[in-house]
């Protein structure tokens, strides 16, 4: 196929003619922001975001804060419940050492009263040893003439206080008693005060009441 010199020139004809007659040709024309709308849409940008942040700051200190603040309750309760069960532990513990003595020494046979000075020392303070050691000495003197024989069983212990870890407590024991003078049991109820310290291994350092498990005379 030829093309003719003179076809090319008769199509471009009437683009050339516009243009030399200086006739608009169609464009698409740009939107330009001026210098001061420009920084105004900027400024804005940049207040919206800062306003922002702040909220966005001041939400994560809040939550922050909330998070120290439940930590801290938690930890003091916490501290408060294990300190509640330890002195309710070391009270529960104190009442049945008490109570386990109280019944050791009310329980007594003048046929071996050997037995019974071993328990009567049994957990208690180097001083206090030695002055029950004297004390059931001197209470055999009563016990073999009468022929003593006494069992007890456990009431009820109550700690009446605490200072420093020095617990005193109030038992209670029930105790059946035979002797030469009544072959028929008697019953009565011996109370003992006992001095336990938790400092010391739970030592027994005083005891009171130990003649009460004599019985009615």
């Amino acid at each position: 196929m030829t093309i003719n010199a003179t076809e090319v020139q008769e199509t471009d004809a009437p683009d050339i003619a516009a243009a030399e007659s200086g006739a608009d040709l169609p464009h698409v024309e740009e939107e330009d922001l001026s210098p001061v709308e420009d920084a105004e849409a900027f400024r804005e940008r940049s207040v919206s975001f800062s306003v922002r942040g702040l909220v966005v700051g001041a939400v994560i200190v809040a939550l922050v804060a909330a998070v120290v603040a439940l930590g801290l309750l938690y930890g003091d309760a916490r501290r408060q419940l294990d300190t509640q069960a330890a002195e309710s532990t070391n009270t529960a513990h104190a009442e049945k050492i008490a109570l386990d003595y109280a019944v050791n020494a009310a329980t007594m046979d003048y046929k071996d009263l050997q037995a019974w000075h071993v328990k009567l020392v049994a957990g208690t303070s180097p001083e206090l040893n030695k002055k029950l050691s004297d004390a059931g000495t001197s209470m055999e003197q009563v016990l073999v003439p009468l022929q003593w024989s006494s069992t007890a069983q456990p009431l009820v212990a109550k700690v009446r206080s605490n200072t420093g870890g020095i617990y005193v407590v109030d038992s209670f024991v029930s105790v059946e008693t035979k002797t030469i003078q009544a072959p028929d049991a008697l019953q009565s109820t011996a109370t003992y005060s006992t001095t336990i310290d938790s400092n010391n291994n739970w030592q027994i350092t005083d005891v009171g009441g130990i003649g009460s498990a004599m019985g009615p005379k």
